[in-house]
């Protein structure tokens, strides 16, 4: 009889190990070729954490001051790409911090002009080409990241990470979950997944989603780029202050000490206002993405779009019926933009922004784990990897299928069919961050608060309750000048 290989969690002082169970295959025949050979499991972490021996010994620098314990990312030729030798040696040294009294504060950062600018796609596209071994070395990389992520999700300690640089694909996966993430005047976002032939992964699932308005959709489908205090003002980042100020915030959070009693949010709040002492002003009152604009993309990028022939629709009745010339070539752009992306990522992105907002955090990665899978198997991914970022070539990558019109509904409901259970290091889970309390307030919450009160009370009792947060002012006008 045919068997399926699945993986079960059992508790170990390290965390979450796997072991093997052994049932009935029939009832899912859908896994891609690949999986039916010698590996038809997803690889236990404790194997995915050897070290292997072109593991680079200084690509991560880590540090302790007197509390903090600093992660420093240290590839900057490489723009600080994320890889397996990397998250090798941070995983195992986030244990060690949790279980750590002396261990206060993790901070994060990254050497030279970046954070980290993603994974290392390259090697995994070259990985594709050498067949089953190759894919399941690829499907070991994203295991290994997405257990990196999730660990981060649901840390026990205060986490900060400084976004200063290049923050795109692998490196938005070591901070965007974080409670503290603090933006710079060099911070440069983006999720540039569908521009080589891939999906926006490392949780995107769960944070995106979980933006205001179409936000997210439009972050997902376009790889539009968020700059400086943009960052803040979405909800990307927590804070924002001055790329000069980080060594002396590291410094003074070394300072804090910690009752042991004291739990976790009662830590979040002294780092919060520890942070705040640093803010030097905003470099704009108001986000790029503002009034007609931002109204524009929520209408267009809704979620409630039926597909992306309607989003395209919709960008063709804006190009054609606004009257402001600037509104007018950004449409022009987006469709141009959509049509040079590989039309499964973009389709797959759509579903995936859709049933996403209801996974939890850990579904989040383990459906991502799938996705991911069946991307390492098929065309698209390795033909834009090569195409995009190894020959540089600026002509459309050549996409199979080619078109919108040419997938099927079929095609992309076998990205997101259950397949092998990624196993977690940590066993934490929630459905909404529970540190979202720290960055600015959510719009529905200030239309809330300004219902049946005049301006003057709605803004005393939110400045009040947010004790006078950077940009919290500047955020307020904006929304009420755009929905009030």
């Amino acid at each position: 009889m045919s068997l399926r290989i699945a993986i079960r969690r059992t508790a170990s002082p390290l965390g979450w190990t796997s072991r093997i169970a052994t049932m009935p295959l029939r009832a899912r025949v859908t896994s891609p070729t690949w999986i039916f050979g010698t590996r038809m499991y997803s690889t236990p972490t404790e194997d995915l954490l050897k070290p292997q021996q072109d593991d680079d010994p200084d690509d991560v620098v880590f540090t302790n001051n007197y509390g903090v314990r600093s992660i420093e990312l240290n590839r900057p030729k490489k723009l600080n790409s994320l890889n397996g030798s990397m998250a090798r040696k941070i995983i195992p040294r986030l244990q060690e911090w949790a279980r750590s009294e002396l261990a206060s504060v993790i901070v994060i950062k990254g050497s030279g002009r970046a954070f980290c600018a993603g994974g290392d796609v390259a090697a995994l596209a070259q990985w594709n080409q050498q067949g089953a071994d190759g894919q399941q070395k690829s499907c070991d990389y994203f295991g290994l990241e997405y257990k990196l992520d999730h660990l981060i999700a649901t840390y026990s300690k205060p986490y900060v990470a400084f976004m200063d640089g290049i923050t795109m694909g692998g490196g938005v996966g070591l901070s965007i979950h974080a409670p503290f993430r603090i933006a710079t005047e060099n911070t440069l976002f983006a999720m540039p997944e569908t521009t080589i032939g891939f999906f926006p992964d490392v949780g995107a699932s769960f944070f995106l989603p979980r933006m205001e308005g179409g936000l997210g959709l439009y972050l997902a489908l376009t790889s539009e780029q968020l700059k400086g205090v943009d960052a803040f003002y979405y909800g990307v980042a927590t804070h924002y202050i001055h790329s000069s100020s980080l060594a002396q915030l590291e410094s003074r959070l070394a300072e804090l000490q910690f009752p042991d009693y004291m739990g976790l949010q009662e830590r979040c709040k002294i780092i919060n206002s520890t942070i705040e002492e640093f803010v030097t002003g905003l470099s704009a009152d108001r986000p790029s993405i503002s009034g007609e604009l931002r109204t524009i993309i929520d209408r267009v990028f809704s979620v409630e779009q039926p597909n992306i022939q309607a989003i395209q629709l919709s960008l063709k009745e804006v190009q054609a019926n606004s009257e402001s010339p600037d509104i007018k070539k950004w449409a022009e752009k987006i469709l141009s933009t959509l049509e040079a992306r590989s039309p499964t990522s973009v389709m797959v992105t759509l579903q995936q922004m859709r049933v996403g907002r209801s996974w939890s955090i850990a579904e989040t990665f383990q459906r991502e784990y799938d996705i991911a899978s069946w991307f390492m198997r098929g065309h698209d991914f390795v033909e834009g990897v090569t195409a995009r970022l190894i020959q540089r070539k600026k002509e459309r990558p050549d996409w199979r299928p080619a078109t919108f019109d040419e997938v099927t509904s079929e095609q992309i409901n076998e990205y997101f069919q259950p397949r092998i259970g990624l196993p977690l290091i940590s066993n934490g889970d929630y459905k909404e961050y529970p540190h979202a309390w720290i960055g600015l307030p959510r719009e529905e919450e200030i239309l809330t608060a300004f219902a049946g009160k005049t301006r003057e009370e709605a803004m005393s009792a939110l400045m009040e309750k947010y004790e006078g947060k950077q940009g919290l002012r500047e955020k307020i006008t904006e929304v009420l000048e755009r929905l009030g």
